[in-house]
């Protein structure tokens, strides 16, 4: 049976704006001023090498127009630092950093927008799927694991060092399983002060990664009162109005969608395969925002591949609709 959602950060932003804008892709940006991140670490390998730039970039979204940045911890976990011979200290230690820096972007916008109109902007702590530590595409499969206390064994250290800095959110992003979800929902309440998000990779309008449809996902998930927001992430577009209707057939949560900027990704290359980019100064999202918020879509941003450009649309489309 479906339970109401505990308060939460969003709360506040929702009452008093059509939709909250999310940020865009952190690694996509890191990647463009000159970073090369295709590794096991990806973008997480700059916590330890160049903090300051993921903090920038953080700040960029902001200024931007997003009202919460995701931080760059979705392929932050003991396994994938130990391989590259990170201690389970300095692994913590380099897990809470992704925190502190997007709080220390926010604020730092903040202090320069203090006249602002927009909300307060949020920080969520990205957690990423048991498949993105695994590095070989599975997040977009999920062909691994559902074994419940594996699972729980790989989230939990990662989830409490993450609420130790009390982010605003915990961003449960691009899961690909239904019993990934399940095993998470099942662990929020080790974390009482949690609230988090929850998103799926799609492979249709219908169905999640592995085949599940997205109402039984979305069915389950409002059984959690510290989910406070249900939706679908790294998603083709297109998909996403019908994802929507979907998931508000059967759970009255706020719906949250970042798709990505349109193109596939091959987990067999490790790249995303080229599509038609838009005009200079032009980007589509801000038209799929209007449409998205139509539908019934509560949280708007970017995944993979998106630009500022795209986030400078989703802001603007608010403007227009306040």
């Amino acid at each position: 049976m479906a339970r109401s959602p505990l308060p939460s950060a969003l709360d506040a932003v929702l009452e008093r704006f059509t939709f909250m804008v999310l940020d865009g892709a952190l690694a996509t940006e890191l990647e463009r001023i000159g970073f090369e991140l295709n590794d096991a670490l990806w973008s997480a390998r700059l916590l330890r090498e160049a903090p300051e730039t993921i903090t920038r970039v953080h700040r960029a979204w902001f200024e931007a127009g997003a009202d919460c940045a995701i931080t760059a911890s979705y392929q932050a976990s003991l396994e994938g630092f130990r391989r590259h011979g990170v201690s389970e200290q300095q692994a913590l230690r380099l897990i809470r950093r992704s925190v502190a820096l997007a709080r220390r972007a926010r604020d730092d916008f903040r202090r320069a927008h203090a006249d602002d109109c927009r909300p307060r902007p949020l920080v969520a702590a990205s957690v990423g799927p048991y498949g993105a530590a695994l590095a070989d595409g599975s997040e977009y499969r999920g062909d691994y694991t559902d074994d419940e206390r594996t699972l729980q064994a790989f989230h939990r250290p990662r989830l409490a060092a993450l609420m130790s800095e009390r982010p605003d959110l915990l961003a449960i992003e691009t899961l690909p399983s239904l019993g990934e979800a399940r095993a998470l929902s099942r662990l929020l309440p080790e974390f009482p002060g949690a609230r988090a998000w929850v998103s799926f990779t799609t492979r249709d309008a219908r169905h999640i990664s592995d085949g599940t449809p997205i109402r039984d996902c979305a069915a389950l998930l409002a059984e959690c009162p510290q989910v406070v927001a249900i939706g679908v992430n790294c998603t083709a577009p297109h998909h996403v109005g019908e994802l929507i209707g979907e998931i508000r057939a059967v759970s009255d949560r706020p719906v949250i969608v970042y798709p990505n900027a349109g193109e596939h990704y091959d987990p067999h290359q490790g790249g995303w395969q080229p599509q038609a980019t838009p005009p200079a100064g032009t980007s589509p999202f801000g038209e799929l925002a209007r449409q998205w918020q139509a539908a019934g879509a509560a949280i708007i941003g970017g995944c993979c591949r998106t630009t500022p450009e795209d986030i400078r649309a989703i802001a603007a489309q608010r403007r227009r609709l306040r």
